[in-house]
């Protein structure tokens, strides 16, 4: 489709039914999952073991051809965990799979694809040892993870930095840098006389901030039709 052909009231229905799905389907599969998260097309999100932690206003993306799956699989009790921070960002096809421990402060942002895990998930010599070495992935406060990047176990991410999209992230990466590549290495350091600004700072007003969603939606689909919109979906024309 060209643009959104549904009128608002319908919109605003689907997130709703969003919502509701994300409260009875997916809160009770977490160990915490903050207030403000919103979650698109929620029943997308694969969740299996425990325990797994998700922060206060975190957006989860997913469409049907790359979900978004969290995974807690330990080699021994006790073992096992993935915490996501705050105001976090995961885009469709985003996979965390823990055996040990994989922490993500608050702001982070995960790209399309990206694969993090804290495990080789199989014996370098014994194949049949189905966990394999593991070590723990701490990915520190604003760090953006670009479009198909790898973060493999043993790895911390300075806050601030910015991987590459493709990287594969093997040995610890500084703050405030740029790396990329495989095996990734820091090709640039970001100016420190410039000012960051975090996802935090688009929550601040969460009342402005769902007029002004609001407003938006309301311009963008203004003048759609339900009976235009049904004709968009069952047949489609060259300009819809």
């Amino acid at each position: 489709m060209r643009k959104d052909h549904r009128p608002y009231f319908l919109k605003r229905a689907f997130t709703r039914f969003q919502d509701a799905y994300t409260r009875r389907f997916i809160r009770p599969q977490l160990d915490a999952l903050g207030p403000g998260a919103m979650c698109v097309h929620p029943w997308n999100i694969k969740i299996f073991g425990a325990p797994i932690t998700i922060g206060q206003h975190v957006n989860i993306l997913t469409t049907s051809d790359k979900k978004v799956r969290f995974t807690v699989w330990p080699e021994k009790p006790g073992m096992g965990k993935i915490a996501i921070g705050d105001f976090c960002l995961v885009c469709p096809g985003v996979r965390i799979s823990s055996a040990h421990e994989i922490v993500i402060a608050d702001n982070c942002m995960m790209a399309g694809s990206t694969f993090i895990t804290d495990a080789d998930w199989h014996g370098t010599y014994d194949r049949l040892h189905t966990i394999g070495e593991t070590a723990p992935v701490y990915i520190r406060d604003n760090v953006w993870l670009g479009d198909r990047t790898t973060v493999c176990k043993g790895v911390t991410i300075g806050e601030n930095s910015i991987i590459g999209a493709g990287s594969v992230v093997v040995r610890d990466v500084p703050p405030n840098v740029i790396a990329a590549g495989n095996p990734a290495r820091v090709v640039r350091e970001l100016d420190p006389e410039r000012r960051l600004v975090k996802r935090a700072a688009w929550f601040a007003d969460i009342e402005q901030l769902n007029r002004d969603i609001h407003q938006l939606d309301h311009e963008n689909l203004a003048g759609n039709s339900l009976i235009y919109w049904l004709k968009t979906v069952f047949a489609p024309g060259s300009n819809d």
